[in-house]
Parts: C-alpha cells; structure tokens; sequence
C-alpha cells in the first residue's frame, strides 16, 4: 500500500449514492416507494454486472441505486458487485430490500483508493447507457467492511445520474454505522476523510442507516 504524501492536502469526497438491494428491481422499487412516498425511475441494465436499477434523486449529484440481479441478463464469469452472489446477502435480501452500501464520489480515483486501509478492490471501467465511470470492485464482488467502507467512483465527463432525475423534495440528512469492531472502520473512513460523513458505533452486526428527509418527514432506510 503506498502512503499518502504529508505534502498532499486530504482528498475532496463527498457521498455519491446510496445502495439498496433487493430480490427484485420490482421489489425493491415498491420497497423505497412505500418508504419515502415517491416511486422511482427507471435506470437502465449492468450488461457486465448481470444487474440493473432505478434510481431516486437526494439532492444535487446525490441519488439512491435501487439494485438487483436482471433476470433478463446474461450471468457475469465473475461474481456480480455488492456481495449479489454471496448467500449470506441472499438471505438477508430473502427476508426484505435492504440498504447494504454507499459510494462516494472522488476526482482522483486513483490517488485516493490507495489511501484506505481497507482494500477497495480494482479501479475497473463501467458503462450504463451514456454515462460512463470507475470505480473500486473487489474481483469476489465482497461489500469492504460489510459495506460500511464505501466503494470510491469517478465519473468520466460532467454527466451524472442524479441531474437527470426530477426533484422529488428527498433529501439525506445524515449517515450512521454500527459494526461489532468498529475501530478498523473508522481508521478507513479517517484516511478518506470522511470520519465528520460516517459516524460508526459499536453494534453486534454490521448495519448501515440513512435518514432522509422526505414528503412524509424524517424516514430511516
């Protein structure tokens, strides 16, 4: 792992989008609607991925993924991203839609994964549609920390999700975080400068919760 110039200022992240999954994007997107009171847009297919979503604006360059496995798509060679394929995420996803993960938004994806303690996996390209971006994928498509170190993720030109969603008066208020060892956690989130975004606390299980504002108030995913 290389170390972070002292001469190099702090990296400049910030939260990008929020992750929830689900059995079915049907599911999933019936889940949020019921939740926050707003039904969200279709997204398009993850032809590599063998997945595909909807999204929901939260603010400027800032949305919830509503994500799950195509049943149309071709199976990828590789495990499918967020842990799709691991039986204990099949499990939960079983019981109910979850919000399992966050992705944060960076210019320098390559300068600022190395910094994390955690690994974050390859830089790998992606491409939905006309939108295009990279971002940190593990090869066995694991959740780094059970999804409480967010994945980093560069856009590749001014185009974002997010401005091309309506507004649907959502807004994130705040993130928080347990997880039974919280200590490694936090020493990940400090080198990305993002300890003030997530606050992580002792809990027996890994859990991540986003407070929104929404047309019903203050909800909790």
């Amino acid at each position: 792992m290389t170390t972070p110039s002292l001469h190099r200022p702090p990296p400049q992240l910030a939260p990008d989008h929020l992750v929830v999954a689900a059995t079915s994007l049907e599911r999933g997107a019936n889940w949020i609607a019921d939740k926050l009171g707003v039904q969200p847009q279709p997204g398009g297919q993850h032809v590599t991925m063998g997945t595909y979503n909807a999204l929901l604006r939260l603010g400027a360059r800032l949305y919830v993924e509503i994500i799950a496995v195509d049943p149309g798509g071709t199976a990828p060679a590789r495990p499918r991203w967020f842990d799709l394929d691991e039986p204990r995420m099949r499990a939960t996803l079983a019981e109910g839609p979850a919000l399992i993960h966050w992705v944060v938004r960076t210019s320098d994806i390559e300068a600022d994964a190395p910094r994390c303690p955690e690994a974050l996996g390859v830089i790998t390209p992606m491409q939905r549609g006309d939108l295009a971006w990279r971002m940190t994928i593990p090869d066995d498509g694991h959740l780094p920390a059970r999804g409480l170190v967010p994945t980093l993720i560069q856009w590749s030109d001014g185009r974002h999700p997010a401005d091309r969603l309506p507004d649907a008066g959502l807004q994130l208020i705040t993130l928080a975080a347990e997880h039974p060892d919280p200590a490694p956690v936090r020493a990940a989130l400090a080198a990305l400068a993002l300890s003030d975004t997530l606050k992580v606390s002792f809990g027996r299980t890994p859990r991540l919760a986003a407070m929104l504002r929404t047309p019903r108030g203050t909800v909790t995913l």
